[in-house]
């Protein structure tokens, strides 16, 4: 038995209609995906702090890590203090030298800076820098670099040679005591 062309038909409209119902969110997706879909930027980079650099007058914020800040000071195992927030951006400035450094943006924070994964060569420099135990893994973030920091950590290389406080919690006004 045939069905009536009429009742085919308002088959394949009710069918088409619900498919139809989905496109106008895809097509959204699309076009947000790609207005924020960003070149990589690659170029010589100059070290704004340990984990900041400017390539073309551009900040770049390293992603999912987080160094002390320049005039952040740790304590070494006798008691000395030492400017750890200045050195980590000396480490990261002798890393990259003159190389041309490559960055693959993930996002912008809140400050409008790019969010990158930064290479020199093959090398993540984000990943460099917590492994040496210049910066932590930022882990409100990213877990992308948290074994890096437990290994660096364990070594006690770079802020934890000594004790140190951490970059967020540094940064936090601070009460009067």
């Amino acid at each position: 038995m045939l069905a009536r062309p009429e009742a085919v038909f308002a088959l394949l409209l009710s069918k088409m209609r619900s498919w139809l119902t989905g496109v106008p969110f895809i097509v959204l997706f699309l076009v947000h995906a790609a207005a924020h879909a960003e070149t990589p930027i690659i170029g010589s980079a100059s070290v704004v702090d340990g984990d900041t650099i400017e390539i073309h007058g551009q900040r770049i914020r390293l992603h999912g890590i987080d160094a002390p800040e320049s005039r952040q000071e740790c304590t070494q195992s006798d008691s000395a203090t030492w400017r750890c927030g200045q050195q980590a951006a000396f480490a990261l400035s002798d890393r990259i030298g003159r190389s041309i450094v490559h960055c693959d943006p993930r996002d912008r924070d809140r400050y409008g800076r790019i969010i990158a994964i930064c290479f020199k060569g093959t090398e993540d420099l984000n990943r460099w820098m917590v492994a040496s135990g210049w910066a932590v893994a930022y882990r409100k973030y990213s877990l992308d670099y948290v074994a890096d920091e437990e290994r660096a950590h364990l070594a006690k290389v770079g802020i934890w040679s000594g004790t140190f406080e951490m970059p967020w919690d540094w940064r936090q006004p601070k009460q009067p005591r």
